[in-house]
């Protein structure tokens, strides 16, 4: 099967969270599956395209935006360390720039940008002649490829056969703009814009519903999230639009790469260990303490967190609770993250106030993530809604316990351990107050302190999250989206 992927972001090569290493993950399994995936995403200014190996095609696009022609060129060359081709998109104007999406505040033309990429991608695949059996989009930054195949291209013998797929990683970001310019980029016209269209929204634009109504198959990344958005409360203001394309409405639970993930072979711990040497996990978490000043505390426990400093996050719950358990000297505290400044100054405070028991890194920095999963016994992520999340299921491979707020794909990944019945992988609590996140964290603190600690990390590092399950998935779902056309 012919895959376009078409995505803002892939894993190396620029990334802001989860979507990236999704991207990565499934196109590196078709490949292996024998199947031919594609990757098509923006030549950002901070790629180094040279040092990576790409090489341009010598392939001019020319792209229709609204009644004009811009151009284009691409770049070849491998996703590092595999053999999925990734083409770069270059066109300076709109990607020639520091960051992705724009920080702290987005840039004022990403709806030009990213309906650009969605423009683009049909012709490169026309200049490649890589002709898809299923084009797969990514969230709302991409999703006029689904109207612009449905109106346009299938009339196209090129596209006559090509299913459209667009995947949602994450309802809460939908692409509102105005809607004038969205629809005479698109060529659509204003003509197409009216209340109830596939385009309106609230009398504006918004790109995650038209990516839902066009798409052959919609996809969300967990079974859980895919049943939660359907209602009022999880639905972002688009459980009426969910609900009416439910028959098409697939979650599938992403998956991640062992051979990145796996304490046994990560290069980029100190210290390499499996379930049969948890006694090396431990002194890499007293070499983690030591390395960042933290002496005469090994015996507490070493919790941590990897992740965007958000409401959405559960971030309001931590704030409420953590400095009485540091007073305490209950454990010790380490963060890497970065997100909302009141947030970001919080724990700066933190790191200041107490020293010796905690560890805070703003930003984001992959070999000290990988090290802080290894080191850690447990990672809190209490988020008030998770798509999916990557973070429990990289600290279950590491023997390091998961302490989740009953959600989305942290639902489908996570059980309560049970000491008398010696099974679960984590710790759960339901309800998004203080007072339930408080008991989970001293559920299990019992539990480190006892014996059935060994047991409850065996079974997280037991767990099976592979990404290649979770391409497989996608190909049925594409053979689905298939019968459609």
């Amino acid at each position: 099967m012919n895959i376009l992927s078409v995505a803002f972001e892939v894993a190396p090569l620029a990334k802001s969270g989860g979507l990236a290493d999704v991207v990565a993950s499934l196109a590196i399994e078709w490949k292996k599956q024998g199947h031919t995936p594609i990757i098509l995403i923006p030549k950002f200014y901070f790629i180094d395209a040279d040092k990576l190996g790409f090489k341009p095609t010598g392939l001019t696009l020319v792209v229709p935006m609204g009644y004009w022609n811009e151009y284009a060129t691409l770049l070849k060359g491998k996703l590092p360390n595999t053999d999925v081709d990734v083409y770069l998109l270059e066109h300076n104007g709109y990607y020639g720039r520091d960051g992705i999406y724009g920080a702290p505040s987005e840039f004022g033309d990403n709806d030009r940008r990213f309906i650009f990429l969605a423009r683009a991608a049909f012709e490169a695949a026309k200049a490649l002649k890589f002709k898809p059996d299923v084009i797969h989009s990514h969230d709302y930054h991409t999703a006029f490829t689904m109207p612009l195949l449905k109106i346009y291209h299938r009339k196209d013998p090129f596209f006559a056969k090509t299913a459209g797929v667009f995947t949602i990683h994450n309802l809460a970001y939908q692409g509102r703009f105005a809607p004038q310019p969205t629809m005479e980029y698109t060529g659509f016209g204003m003509e197409q814009f009216y209340p109830g269209s596939w385009f309106e929204y609230y009398g504006g634009t918004n790109y995650m519903k038209t990516g839902i109504m066009f798409a052959d198959k919609v996809t969300t990344v967990s079974p859980t999230y895919s049943r939660e958005i359907r209602s009022p409360y999880f639905g972002e203001g688009l459980h009426d639009v969910l609900n009416a394309r439910g028959g098409d409405l697939v979650g599938i639970l992403n998956g991640i790469d062992y051979a990145e993930w796996n304490p046994k072979t990560d290069k980029k711990l100190p210290i390499n260990y499996d379930a049969n040497t948890l006694d090396k996990k431990k002194k890499l978490k007293s070499k983690f303490l030591a390395e960042h000043g933290i002496t005469g505390k090994d015996h507490l426990p070493l919790i941590g967190i990897i992740s965007r400093l958000t409401e959405q996050k559960g971030i309001d719950l931590i704030i409420n609770v953590l400095e009485d358990y540091l007073w305490n000297d209950r454990f010790v505290f380490a963060l890497i993250g970065s997100g909302e400044a009141h947030y970001q100054n919080y724990f700066n405070y933190i790191k200041h106030k107490y020293p010796n028991s905690s560890i805070v890194y703003i930003g984001y920095n992959e070999a000290l993530s990988h090290y802080l999963y290894g080191a850690s016994d447990f990672l809190l992520i209490p988020s008030r809604f998770e798509p999916c999340g990557l973070t429990q299921m990289y600290a279950m491979k590491y023997g390091t316990l998961p302490l989740v707020r009953a959600t989305g794909g942290l639902s489908d990944t996570v059980r309560e351990f049970i000491p008398s019945e010696k099974q679960g992988n984590g710790f759960v609590f339901w309800n998004y107050n203080a007072g339930d996140f408080q008991f989970a964290l001293n559920r299990s603190a019992t539990i480190y302190y006892s014996s059935d600690m060994d047991i409850a990390r065996n079974n997280a590092m037991a767990e099976d999250f592979s990404s290649n399950k979770c391409a497989e998935k996608y190909i049925e779902c594409f053979k689905w989206a298939l019968e459609k056309v």
